[in-house]
């Protein structure tokens, strides 16, 4: 409960000190000063100390496990800060409203990534998605920006009411919101037969549903579109950090409800990874831009990553903690650099090598971790998502299919890498700052500290 309230008080207190606070740089030490904050509450409460007592009634379950994530996808938040509050500060005068809106997202994510109820499910889901909706289109003068907003609203707002029949499905069938409650009746109470019955239609609309939030195909339509017209410095946080906290929720659900139905969404979870992985890589290889680029990868990460919700063991933890933080880190990065460059298109990088060596050499690092070279933390990202998948007797043509789109992904990768080192050109850039470059360098260096590694991360499961 720390991290809750605690990021939810700091989202009140952005929304007054822009109205206190004339100064943006005050304003933004207190937005890094809040995550620092959060990483203490978390780290606290993960050795017993509870700064807040409350009831939750059983509606919600935070786990050591919940806590290591939450401590992981928290320090993600501080680097994204650190990396784009001066971003987020150009964009708009009224920095603090979306300073406050990122708290408040904060404080959904911690909700599903411990709920229990499926009411505190569809309510951390709402914490999350409102003001994304805003920060979508955030960017007032830009008519892109106004249609992301709109379009990922309306899609939203669908993706809801799946989530929430399905919701009313199973409640039907079984007679309770607590996932631990029903998922005994599903495997041992006379009527198991019945409510399974029900509660397959339920468990469809809901899987539905989040796969939406994730962006998985065939759920994946919005995800180009509205990471292309929202401005890029959102763009970085609603692809990295709040899609890795849904896939926490995405196996928590499936993991200790639906278990005792794995044999039935099992061939379903297995389609929806095959065309995630293939329309993501194969649509990945024919952008012109940048970021639309890293739109389209954002969706065959998302493929890899859902692997941890199909593997029905402990390893699957493991392997999300790792791929969470090299995903972030490596995303995180590498949008904060496309931030500097006045041209998203793959020329918009030629001969950058030359121009700015470190900006260059930062991103090459976080485009080879996003295509699983080794050395970096996305190589043994992948390699701990597949390996579980093997160990748990996951189809081998789905493992050999990942396998074969992860050598696609390097592909579009190289394409920056080879226009910023081996194409001449005169990229346009913004001014990089010092405090910049020196988190560049941190985030480098950890992409490259949890590549050499890994266990840094996978012992805390």
């Amino acid at each position: 409960m720390n991290a809750i309230i605690i990021s939810a008080l700091m989202g009140v207190v952005m929304m007054f000190s822009g109205v206190w606070i004339k100064r943006e740089t005050t304003i933004q030490y207190i937005a890094i000063g809040g995550f620092i904050l959060l990483i203490a509450a978390n780290v606290l409460q993960y050795n017993g100390v509870d700064l807040f007592h409350v009831n939750t009634r059983g509606m919600l379950d935070i786990r050591s496990f919940d806590l290591v994530f939450n401590t992981i996808i928290t320090g993600c938040c501080l680097i994204y800060m650190l990396l784009s509050a001066a971003d987020i500060g150009r964009l708009t005068k009224d920095q603090s409203d979306f300073f406050a809106l990122i708290f408040f997202i904060c404080s959904g994510i911690y909700i599903v990534v411990s709920f229990i109820s499926l009411l505190m499910l569809f309510l951390g889901i709402e914490i999350i998605s409102i003001p994304l909706y805003i920060l979508a289109a955030g960017d007032k003068n830009s008519l892109k920006s106004n249609e992301a907003g709109l379009k990922y609203f309306l899609m939203g707002a669908f993706s809801t009411g799946l989530m929430l029949l399905g919701i009313a499905f199973l409640y039907g069938s079984m007679g309770s919101f607590n996932i631990q409650l029903m998922d005994p009746v599903l495997q041992t109470t006379p009527t198991a037969l019945i409510a399974k019955t029900w509660a397959q239609p339920g468990m469809l609309l809901i899987l539905a549903s989040m796969a939406f939030k994730v962006s998985a195909a065939p759920f994946h339509f919005w995800t180009p579109d509205v990471y292309d017209g929202s401005p890029t410095v959102f763009t970085s946080f609603m692809a990295t950090i709040v899609k890795a906290a849904v896939f926490i929720a995405f196996m928590r659900l499936f993991h200790n409800l639906f278990g005792s139905l794995y044999i039935n969404w099992k061939p379903v979870m297995a389609a929806i990874i095959a065309l995630t992985l293939l329309f993501g890589n194969i649509t990945a290889v024919f952008q012109q831009s940048v970021k639309r680029m890293l739109a389209y990868s954002s969706i065959a990460q998302a493929g890899f990553m859902l692997f941890a919700v199909m593997i029905m063991h402990e390893k699957a933890y493991q392997a999300i903690l790792l791929y969470t933080a090299a995903y972030c880190l490596a995303t995180t990065g590498i949008f904060a650099i496309l931030l500097r460059m006045k041209d998203y298109t793959f020329e918009g990088f030629n001969g950058l090598a030359r121009k700015d060596p470190l900006l260059a050499g930062t991103a090459a690092v976080f485009l080879l971790s996003l295509a699983g070279i080794p050395l970096t933390a996305g190589f043994f990202a992948k390699y701990y998502v597949l390996a579980a998948a093997v160990q748990n007797g996951v189809y081998l043509w789905l493992i050999i299919l990942a396998v074969l789109c992860a050598v696609v992904s390097v592909y579009y990768y190289f394409r920056v890498i080879q226009a910023m080192y081996f194409k001449t050109g005169n990229p346009e850039t913004l001014p990089v700052s010092r405090s910049l470059r020196l988190t560049l360098i941190l985030t480098t260096a950890l992409v490259i500290l949890l590549g050499i590694l890994p266990n840094l991360v996978t012992a805390w499961a």
